[in-house]
């Protein structure tokens, strides 16, 4: 019995769309970084680009739980002595890019490499609940029925 090892051929790529309004960030970050890898077919090779196209939308209205929307904090520094910022994760959502905050959570739960940043272009996150990727007639995959623990109530 020989490992099956996917060829660029053998790749079937299918478009997804889901909506993120009531949905945990840490649970749907899971859910995308499983599908952007690849990991939910059975023809899984850990060094191919197997993922499918995930679109998300509503990732304004995203759900944290606990008091995460108001303790958590991002810090940087700009380079300059005394330099250190900070945001909380509330200033983030109703800020300018809300649709980074899920963007970011996505790129953690992926190995680091090449091959994660490939495959972090096939994810598109909007804010709102229009999208450009009509033509692709992505299938609606429902996280929110998966598990009752991925909505908060």
């Amino acid at each position: 019995m020989t490992t099956f090892s996917a060829k660029p051929a053998d790749i079937d790529k299918k478009w997804i769309i889901i909506d993120a309004e009531g949905v945990v960030l840490g649970r749907l970050a899971s859910i995308v970084a499983m599908r952007l890898r690849g990991k939910h077919k059975a023809t899984f090779t850990p060094s191919m680009d197997m993922g499918d196209n995930v679109i998300v939308i509503n990732a304004d209205k995203i759900q944290l739980t606990g008091k995460k929307r108001t303790d958590k904090r991002f810090y940087w520094h700009t380079g300059h002595p005394g330099g250190i910022k900070s945001r909380t994760m509330e200033q983030l959502l109703e800020g300018k890019h809300p649709e980074r905050v899920v963007t970011k959570a996505v790129q953690r739960m992926l190995p680091g490499g090449k091959l994660s940043r490939q495959q972090m272009t096939n994810l598109r996150v909007y804010a709102g609940t229009e999208h450009p990727h009509e033509a692709q007639t992505p299938e609606v995959l429902d996280v929110k029925s998966m598990n009752p623990k991925n909505t908060r109530s």
